[in-house]
């Protein structure tokens, strides 16, 4: 099952709510930027923070707005907030079981929502959160997560992820593509270690995520970069689909056996090359 087009991406830059004169340079900057009401913004500038979500409008289409959980009052805020806006697509943190919706727009329309599975309960949740007509992809946290199974650090000493946060990665990945919607990679918080930013973001790419959080600018270009396809790949991909035309069935192409799920990933490269960052990312 293809995933449903996924229009954001492929660097979706986080920026505090409470900073409005970051608004337009965040979005200029990457492919949708993500103005955070959550974890970004201390409890005592919330209500200036919706507010600036309110003051300062961007375009709809590329922004996304990081509401506070479901079930907690500052939740209950932020939509109330979101109903003076035009935004429409909300990343709901530390979804789960008890995220029983929809969240309705001012029209009575769904938001389209991007589920963040950040804890234990919403990793486990990922398969029902991902069937919900009104989830649009998944995304997935590291920190959080290790955080909710009472531990205290998500990496190892050379920056992997340790195994849990590997499952929880892959678990979200596979829920998503399970029910044929996007999933989005986790950040990277170390904003001085692009070496291991292009790392994740390439291995990314190569599984099936269609996008990246991001906290920083400097990683968009790394990103950018991890999610296009290089010539070489493009040129490989074209040349497979090229022969596939010309072949009947399972055939041999440079020494390697080419079959349907070989065709699939010729296309998929494709199609990241066409939604290339020489367009921002965006089909």
């Amino acid at each position: 099952m293809n995933p449903v087009p996924f229009a954001l991406g492929p660097a979706l830059l986080f920026c505090p709510a409470d900073r409005p004169d970051r608004f337009a340079k965040a979005l200029d900057r990457a492919d949708a930027v993500v103005l955070d009401l959550e974890d970004g913004v201390g409890h005592a500038h919330k209500e200036a923070a919706r507010q600036a979500v309110v003051d300062n409008p961007l375009d709809p289409t590329r922004t996304v707005v990081r509401v506070n959980a479901a079930g907690t009052r500052e939740h209950h805020a932020d939509l109330a907030a979101l109903a003076r806006t035009a935004y429409r697509t909300v990343l709901l943190p530390k979804a789960d079981g008890r995220f029983v919706g929809p969240l309705v727009t001012p029209d009575g329309a769904p938001y389209a929502v991007v589920a963040l599975c950040e804890t234990a309960a919403g990793v486990v949740a990922a398969s029902a959160l991902a069937a919900r007509p009104d989830v649009v992809a998944l995304a997935w946290g590291a920190d959080d997560l290790v955080a909710s199974l009472g531990g205290s650090s998500s990496r190892l000493a050379d920056g992997r992820y340790r195994d849990v946060a590997r499952y929880a990665r892959s678990s979200v990945l596979l829920a998503a593509g399970a029910a044929g919607k996007a999933a989005v990679d986790a950040v990277h918080l170390d904003i001085t270690d692009l070496d291991g930013l292009r790392d994740e973001a390439t291995d990314a790419a190569a599984v099936g995520f269609a996008a990246s959080l991001c906290v920083h600018p400097s990683q968009v270009p790394v990103i950018r970069a991890a999610y296009a396809p290089s010539d070489d790949d493009v040129a490989e991909a074209r040349a497979v689909l090229a022969a596939a035309q010309r072949a009947d069935g399972v055939f041999a192409l440079d020494g390697r056996m080419i079959d349907g799920p070989l065709l699939a990933q010729a296309h998929a490269v494709l199609r990241r090359a066409a939604t290339g960052p020489e367009d921002g990312g965006r089909p």
